[in-house]
């Protein structure tokens, strides 16, 4: 017994010798997610210098009380116990600097008889993730925006074509944009081209560029758009709409990253990624004869889903309240219990373009300093059926009355009373959380 206490004393003092060797930001915790060790890079994130070791990872990265899977986040320390492999997810931590996206990546570490008994975790900031990301829009705390973030997350350091898929005004410029910032080619020029504004005989000389004379107008030599890229990002949006006639083109850049400026015989290189967005079924394209087969093969090699707003819970109202504080011309609006609930209860057929434009409409109908329910469209025929459940700066002691008897209802059974209440178990923490705070008087 003393050997083994004695080689368990040793493996822990190597790892956390091990961590100070570390230029990223590092923790050692074990099994209950107490933190043992953090290196010098870990500790440079708290200007406070802040003690960490001793606490809970949770307690510390989210504020939590309880671990992340309890409160309706992914916890990349479970899922490790569950699969005995190393783990990564996306999360959103609390920092000095504000909240901030950062890649998690969790190593399991077994002692002599096999069993884990430690984890290391590495912590890697997104690039530009808080002040870009935040600045345009591109926020949330939903699971399916997570999802989608951590995607982003995995597949913007590489070179890999990106096909982004999702309702229109879900933010796929956004998304794109932040796909580039996040990427090597952070330096290079950004260019959007709309596929679905470009007439078919202007399609190839705006993308490719022409000589001077090639066609009737042509008086100049014009440089195109994949040549304005170069060293950067071509976004397509609404590639779906791009002619068969030019698809063919197109195929032959993403293949052998050459082109013809039209009018000239001269094969020119081309050194850009390509990120390309749509809202229509491509598939159903392809199986028409509307879209290449091969073309669709290349531009989707790494799909993501853009969730709809409805899908999303109440990133409504984060999205609600950056978006006001844009829209509003500096007004310190903000936005009524009533508003809020009407809000999170909407289905949004237009997504975050539909509520950006609502909540401007709104800034122009309200006199005072607060968004109300007159001052949201009158027509209900995107609401859901759902039951209500008020936003935690409105909770009172008597709907922590009703959550409590809910609670006792479940059994305890927060998964189930989520889904019961339509909201995601993060939102039910949080909720529950401020009704325990107002009964304490806090």
């Amino acid at each position: 017994m003393a050997e083994n206490d004695e080689a368990s004393g040793r493996q822990l003092s190597e790892l956390v010798s091990f961590l100070q060797t570390l230029a990223e930001p590092h923790i050692l915790c074990d099994r209950n997610y107490r933190i043992i060790a953090a290196n010098e890079a870990y500790r440079a994130n708290w200007p406070d210098r802040q003690e960490v070791v001793g606490r809970k990872c949770y307690e510390v990265s989210h504020r939590y009380a309880v671990p992340c899977d309890q409160a309706g986040e992914f916890c990349p320390l479970q899922r490790s116990l569950r699969s005995g492999q190393r783990e990564r997810v996306l999360h959103l931590h609390h920092t000095p600097r504000g909240e901030t996206f950062e890649n998690i990546e969790l190593s399991p570490i077994r002692d002599a008889s096999g069993e884990i008994a430690y984890y290391i975790e590495k912590l890697e900031p997104l690039p530009a993730a808080r002040s870009q990301a935040h600045a345009q829009g591109l926020i949330g705390r939903s699971p399916a925006f997570l999802a989608m973030m951590e995607l982003v997350a995995r597949v913007a350091p590489s070179a890999a074509a990106v096909l982004l898929q999702g309702e229109s005004g879900t933010g796929k410029e956004l998304v794109a944009s932040a796909i580039h910032q996040m990427s090597k080619r952070a330096d290079g020029p950004f260019v959007a081209v709309d596929c679905s504004g470009l007439a078919e005989t202007l399609f190839e000389s705006e993308l490719f560029g022409h000589e001077r004379g090639a066609f009737t107008g042509a008086v100049a030599r014009k440089t195109g758009l994949v040549e304005a890229a170069a060293g950067g990002t071509l976004f397509l949006d609404e590639v779906g709409d791009i002619p068969l006639s030019i698809q063919v083109k197109l195929l032959r850049l993403l293949e052998t990253g050459t082109f013809r400026r039209v009018g000239s015989p001269e094969l020119r290189k081309a050194e850009v990624r390509i990120v390309s967005a749509t809202h229509r079924p491509l598939n159903d394209m392809v199986a028409d004869g509307r879209f290449r087969q091969d073309l669709f093969y290349r531009l989707n090699i790494f799909p993501i889903d853009l969730p709809p707003l409805r899908q999303r819970g109440d990133d409504v109202l984060l999205l609600a309240e950056s978006l006001l504080a844009r829209v509003a011309g500096g007004r310190p609006l903000t936005l009524s219990a009533e508003a809020c609930d009407w809000l999170t209860g909407y289905d949004f057929p237009g997504n975050v373009r539909e509520l950006r434009n609502m909540l401007e409409r709104a800034c122009l109908l309200c006199d005072g300093d607060e968004i109300r329910r007159q001052h949201l469209p009158a027509d209900n025929a995107g609401r859901r059926a759902m039951p209500s459940l008020s936003s935690p700066r409105h909770s009172t002691a008597s709907s922590g009355a009703s959550l409590a008897d809910l609670v006792r209802d479940f059994a305890g059974n927060r998964r189930a009373l989520a889904a019961h209440l339509g909201c995601s178990e993060r939102t039910l923490y949080r909720r529950l959380q401020a009704v325990k705070a107002a009964a304490r008087g806090d």
